[in-house]
């Protein structure tokens, strides 16, 4: 008798719990296919809040603007970039960070999204090279520096102040949004001036489309400046 109601025992747990590995497996799936259906809804669509990003130097970014003390008093060696100002975009003398190449061997930017970073392998203002600045898109929840670097055209003015207080002005003959596939060859055009022979700038950002399983955008923009002779 006893060995029939172990047996019958053994059944009923065996039945519940077989219930709930099905159950469990169940919401697995589900789970699995909306993350599926969801990430391709959000692929080509402008990140908006801090939650859909992924990368971890984008969660460490600052999104508060440098006080006028803070811009008033940065400084740099006097033949190193200190200031960017572009009127058109409301940018007027935005901290120029010196940067060097991440671990990926790619340009790093700065953490605040207010900030522009000089690639230190490049050239120098007044010194007849071509200049590398970057600069953020923008962040998790505003706007970064050079948002609007794609609305800039031939002939506008981009202004930088070196740490001597010497201020150079470039004339944009070129603004192109380029595929991230790419951006990496094109990184060798940037790195030369568009007219031989006349110091220049070129500046970089994200744009396009946002590709959350990438995260990152699409494309990058490269806007290149020449030397404006007084």
């Amino acid at each position: 008798m006893s060995l029939k109601i172990n047996g019958w025992r053994w059944i009923v747990k065996w039945a519940i719990w077989s219930v709930v590995i099905v159950l469990f497996s169940v919401f697995l799936i589900k789970v699995m296919v909306f993350e599926a259906n969801y990430y391709n809804e959000k692929e080509g669509s402008e990140r908006v809040v801090a939650v859909e990003e992924t990368n971890t130097q984008e969660e460490e970014l600052i999104e508060e603007e440098p006080t006028e003390e803070e811009v008033r008093e940065y400084t740099v060696a006097p033949d190193h970039p200190r200031y960017l100002t572009i009127e058109k975009l409301g940018i007027h003398n935005a901290r120029i960070l010196e940067m060097g190449v991440n671990t990926k061997g790619e340009l790093d930017t700065p953490r605040n999204v207010f900030d522009v970073g000089w690639y230190n392998g490049s050239g120098k203002p007044g010194q007849g090279g071509t200049m590398i600045i970057d600069g953020h898109n923008g962040g998790p929840h505003v706007y970064g520096i050079f948002k609007r670097l794609p609305d800039l055209v031939n002939g506008d003015v981009i202004t930088v102040e070196r740490g001597d207080g010497v201020v150079y002005r470039y004339k944009v003959v070129e603004n192109v949004s380029i595929l991230l596939s790419e951006a990496d060859s094109y990184m060798k055009t940037a790195g030369r001036s568009p007219e031989e022979g006349k110091e220049s700038v070129t500046l970089i950002t994200c744009t396009g489309e946002w590709s959350q399983t990438q995260g990152t955008y699409l494309s990058r923009q490269f806007t290149r400046a020449v030397l404006v002779e007084e």
